[in-house]
């Protein structure tokens, strides 16, 4: 088995096995360069549509390996520059149980960014003259749609499953992308979105689109900062500002009144819900709503019964049926065929096993790695451990074989030398 790192699935599988696993490690084994561990790795693309170059930052999955075929879900976060490292952060924390692997994709908005990604043009807001460039959120749509998307896609092991995230001005246009561009992310996360824009326009729009359209298979999360909802009078909360008809608190009255409405459409078959955060303001709502906001819309890719993969009384047929149902759920939401576990926790079940004397299930769950990953030279490498294990050194050696011709890797062939002489 051939080790780098247990991701925070694999940690939770371990946790409640109460196991400790010993591993060796290929040290020419191939692993990501360091520059995909940090923060985003920046690149650009000259937009024919805006007439611009644009800054993007791209963080592939801890575990990426470039010499395997996997496709990940992709998140595309606007504000990337100022946002990133919250988005980050959270995924960090709860990738595995709750989030799949995923490409973050930080788009910067720092130039342009109000002209980007309001969905109007307006002359005056707020009892002042607009003097930035309003209106081009279309524009900038088309950039995503017909420039970005398309670069990420063939640069990046990206699959069609996406995300967009937004928060203000980026919430606005989150809204905006659902409403009128519905087919180009699967979850939207609209996070204290400016639907006071030119007078409430786009929210009378989406409110007219969730009413009479249907939305399956989308999923919206709101977030609203409801710390400060009244510029000037702090006696305004979530429980009287419905009653408030000033233009100070229009900001959080859209947001209620959208997201009220939202709720009551059931007919439309968008998968909707929204959350207020009474103790946070509109620059600290991002990050607990980040956190909840992705939770919610992988709710369904979150393990079922845990527990049973690590007791050794359950069968081998009940965690099969657990194993084919979660293949059957991931695959309905995804839209594709979607591995029902990660590598790493096929790997940790068979050895799991393995040291529990249940060889029949280590078997078992060492070949659905090789099943679900089989481009990968460690499913076969951990496949050889068990056959080692049982003194089958003829399947042993094949399986190495197999890993060798996958990577070329120098420890393979090592070890083939060994088993040769057993």
């Amino acid at each position: 088995m051939n080790y780098h790192g247990v991701n925070n699935y694999a940690k939770i599988f371990l946790a409640l096995a109460g196991l400790v696993i010993s591993v060796h490690t290929a040290s020419s084994q191939a692993q990501p360069s360091s520059y995909l561990l940090q923060l985003g790795m920046k690149d650009s693309v000259y937009s024919k549509v805006l007439k611009e170059q644009r800054d993007f930052w791209v963080q592939l999955p801890e575990g990426f390996n470039p010499e395997s075929k996997t496709a990940y879900p992709v998140i595309y976060l606007l504000d990337g520059g100022a946002q990133l490292g919250a988005l980050a952060a959270v995924y960090s924390y709860y990738t595995g149980h709750h989030l799949p692997d995923m490409i973050l994709v930080g788009i910067s908005n720092r130039t342009n960014r109000t002209r980007d990604l309001t969905t109007s043009e307006v002359k005056f807001r707020n009892g002042g003259e607009v003097r930035e460039a309003t209106g081009g959120a279309e524009a900038f749509t088309r950039f995503l749609e017909t420039e970005l998307i398309p670069y990420v896609d063939d640069k990046y092991p990206a699959s069609p499953f996406r995300t967009l995230i937004g928060h203000s001005y980026g919430g606005l246009f989150t809204i905006n992308t659902l409403v009128n561009h519905t087919e180009l992310f699967d979850n939207y996360v609209a996070i204290d979105p400016s639907l006071d824009w030119d007078d409430q326009k786009l929210m009378k729009e989406a409110k007219e689109a969730l009413k009479s359209r249907q939305f399956q298979r989308k999923s919206l999360f709101v977030a609203l900062g409801a710390g400060q909802l009244h510029m000037l009078d702090e006696s305004v909360t979530l429980d009287n500002v419905m009653q408030d008809t000033s233009e100070y608190s229009l900001f959080g009255r859209s947001i209620i009144e959208f997201s009220r409405f939202a709720e009551s459409q059931q007919q439309n078959g968008l998968s909707f819900s929204w959350k207020t955060y009474p103790d946070d303001y509109h620059w600290t709502v991002p990050l607990p709503a980040l956190r909840d906001g992705l939770i919610r819309q992988f709710e369904w890719y979150q393990l079922q019964s845990p527990t049973k993969y690590s007791s050794p009384d359950t069968t081998l047929d009940e965690l099969l049926t657990l194993i084919k149902q979660r293949e059957k759920v991931l695959k309905a939401h995804f839209g594709y065929s979607y591995p029902a576990m990660p590598e790493e926790l096929f790997n940790q079940a068979g050895y799991m096993y393995l040291q529990m004397g249940q060889v029949v299930k280590s078997e078992v769950f060492f070949k659905m790695g090789i099943e679900y990953y089989p481009g990968s030279p460690n499913a076969y490498d951990s496949m050889a451990d068990y056959y080692e294990s049982q003194s089958d050194y003829a399947n042993a050696l094949a399986n190495v074989t197999k890993a060798f011709e996958l990577s070329g890797d120098e420890y393979y062939a090592e070890r083939m030398k060994r088993l040769e002489k057993k």
